[in-house]
């Protein structure tokens, strides 16, 4: 499902003497079946356009394009269960909004919500329980019984039983270890790969900006500033200094590496297993040429 903004702006308590504009004209448009990141500083607008995304809310000014639904500034959109169906978001620490006495009833909550029977929604929580990396058994215990990742991923578990046909990531890795924070990126990867899912990664980490997306779009005082593949948005390291953001730490680290070696890698390498390849690359070719 594509996502479109046109000349988008936000402004908060909109009218009265506490207005706070968010966004302002905002532009672009992310392709069905792939894989968007949006970045920028802490107060970019990153959170306020994110709930966009599905309608929870709606532009000051502006048109939303989500599929062929068409949410407009000032009038009254129609049927926006339907667009909070096809558009599930993962929040920051979803975690936080379980709520059922059992795992396997939060996870059918949301589909039995959009009208899905008991019974083909319990099928989904019981396939989508082991999808998401948790043995069946934890089905029956609370939720809050179980370890924070753990807790996470039945969060998880529950937007995706909607069957969402974009899914929205909201710093999903947010108070994880290292080790969690993989696999749980790895984890959207492989069902954006699976499902061929729109999924729009909101991030402040440049790492997964860098290793997961296939285009990126960074915001900067509520307006998008830039976008282009990832290749192309770290290549520019004075272009993101100015805008307080930094590369990711494989860029710097490559970048001390060229400087050591005095020597230009053949492109902007955006993970380890590149930079690896390209420095056994160029070690090869000077021993050749010596």
């Amino acid at each position: 499902m594509d996502i479109k903004l046109q000349q988008v702006s936000y402004a908060y308590a909109q009218g009265t003497p506490f207005e706070k504009r968010a966004l302002f004209d905002v532009n672009f448009a992310i392709p069905s079946h792939t894989y968007q990141a949006i970045i920028g500083h802490t107060g970019s607008g990153k959170s306020t356009i994110l709930q966009h995304f599905n309608a929870l809310l709606k532009p000051t000014s502006g048109e939303v394009h989500i599929g062929d639904r068409v949410v407009v500034a000032g009038k009254k959109a129609k049927d926006l269960k339907a667009v909070r169906q096809k558009v599930g978001i993962v929040f920051q620490f979803p975690e936080h909004q379980l709520f059922e006495e059992t795992v396997l009833k939060d996870i059918m909550f949301g589909p039995m919500n959009f009208g899905v029977p008991e019974k083909e929604a319990e099928i989904r929580a019981r396939e989508l329980v082991r999808l998401v990396g948790l043995p069946e058994n934890v089905l029956e215990k609370s939720p809050f019984d179980l370890s924070g990742g753990q807790m996470r991923r039945v969060a998880i578990a529950g937007v995706l039983a909607i069957e969402p046909e974009v899914i929205v990531l909201d710093e999903p890795t947010a108070g994880l270890d290292p080790r969690g924070q993989k696999e749980i990126m790895d984890m959207f990867y492989s069902l954006h790969q699976e499902r061929g899912l729109t999924t729009i990664l909101v991030t402040h980490s440049m790492e997964d900006a860098a290793r997961y997306a296939d285009n990126i779009v960074i915001m900067h005082e509520g307006k998008n500033v830039l976008s282009g593949t990832p290749r192309e948005i770290f290549k520019d390291v004075q272009t993101l200094k100015e805008l307080r953001l930094e590369p990711p730490r494989i860029v710097r680290f490559q970048h001390k590496i060229e400087k050591m070696m005095n020597s230009s890698l053949s492109k902007v390498c955006l993970t380890e297993e590149e930079l690896a390849n390209e420095i056994a690359g160029l070690l090869r070719k000077e021993r050749a040429e010596s």
